[in-house]
């Protein structure tokens, strides 16, 4: 909102910006000058206070069209003025009200020139809203502060989305939405659910924790899962089922020769967000048998005998050697 400080403030020295410079570099300037005077890293600092109030009150007016547009134009006509008691009629040269704002308003340094004494609706916020004086000095309404929470929610939740209450200590319940897709860490924002202020409340920064799964296990929008197959489905290839996370599960072919940590895909079977479909990944463990009988230890003390010339470690020691 104009005021006074619109004339004496130089919100683009401030940012440290130039006075063309684009939304996104003022955007880019003022996240980088608030994160270094923030009251959270700069407590009991006076300084960094004042400052962190300066970048705040620039950032809120450059980063408004409309607002910019006016202080622009503002900081164009009253560059180094000063409201002074000047003469009845504003007569040139003693720097009086009219110098500054005569062409402005329609007028040639005449008291009643202002359209009919009307001051027009985009500047009227700088005389107090009634052509007074009453709006200089006056601080801009501000937004109340976010506030942050902490909330767990199961694998299950995280995949398909949820909606989860949190209780205030006066036994208001906030309900949160939790989108489909989420990671562990992300953070939701609930917007007005946060410290009241003049411009209206904060919001509420809900950070997420997710519980892990037995059998899945999320690398981004991927899920892996680990599963076990035969030595004779590795050594010769075959068939098996995949458990998914929609609840079916889904047949596989395994290729022939596959070792344990060999990885196959299913393409779209993993997260679905807005944005993006991760894969599942499967990812193979041969299982060695712990007790085989006496048909299967002959079937393996066979395979032995025919497969006696093989050497898996053959190049290892070579391979090995520093």
């Amino acid at each position: 909102m104009a005021s006074q400080d619109w004339v004496e403030k130089d919100f683009y020295a401030i940012l440290g910006v130039s006075k063309d410079a684009s939304d996104a570099d003022i955007k880019k300037a003022y996240r980088k000058l608030a994160r270094k005077h923030h009251p959270d890293t700069n407590s009991g600092d006076p300084a960094s206070e004042r400052k962190f109030k300066d970048i705040t009150e620039a950032h809120s007016v450059l980063s408004d069209p409309e607002d910019r547009q006016q202080y622009d134009a503002i900081r164009a006509m009253g560059s180094g003025a000063r409201f002074s008691a000047g003469g009845q009629g504003g007569a040139p040269g003693n720097g009086g009200f009219e110098d500054v704002f005569s062409n402005l308003f329609g007028g040639g340094g005449g008291g009643g020139s202002r359209r009919g004494g009307q001051v027009p609706p985009e500047f009227a916020d700088l005389f107090g809203g009634g052509g007074g004086f009453g709006g200089f000095g006056q601080q801009a309404p501000r937004k109340g502060a976010d506030r942050t929470a902490s909330t767990t929610i199961s694998f299950a939740g995280s995949i398909k989305g949820t909606t989860i209450g949190l209780r205030e200590a006066n036994g208001e319940v906030i309900d949160v939405r939790i989108p489909a897709g989420i990671k562990d860490g992300q953070s939701v924002r609930v917007r007005g659910k946060g410290s009241p202020g003049s411009a209206g409340a904060g919001d509420l920064i809900v950070k997420v924790t997710v519980s892990p799964h037995p059998v899945f296990i999320r690398e981004d929008n991927n899920i892996r899962i680990h599963v076990p197959v035969t030595f004779d489905e590795a050594a010769l290839g075959g068939q098996i089922e995949v458990p998914t996370l929609t609840g079916e599960s889904v047949k596989m072919k395994v290729p022939a020769g596959s070792a344990t940590g060999r990885t196959l895909r299913l393409k779209g079977r993993g997260v679905k967000t807005s944005k993006a479909t991760g894969d599942l990944l499967v990812t193979l463990d041969v299982v060695v048998p712990q007790n085989l009988s006496k048909e299967a230890k002959a079937a393996v003390e066979a395979f032995a005998e025919a497969t006696k010339g093989e050497n898996p470690r053959e190049s290892l020691v070579a391979r090995a050697k520093l």
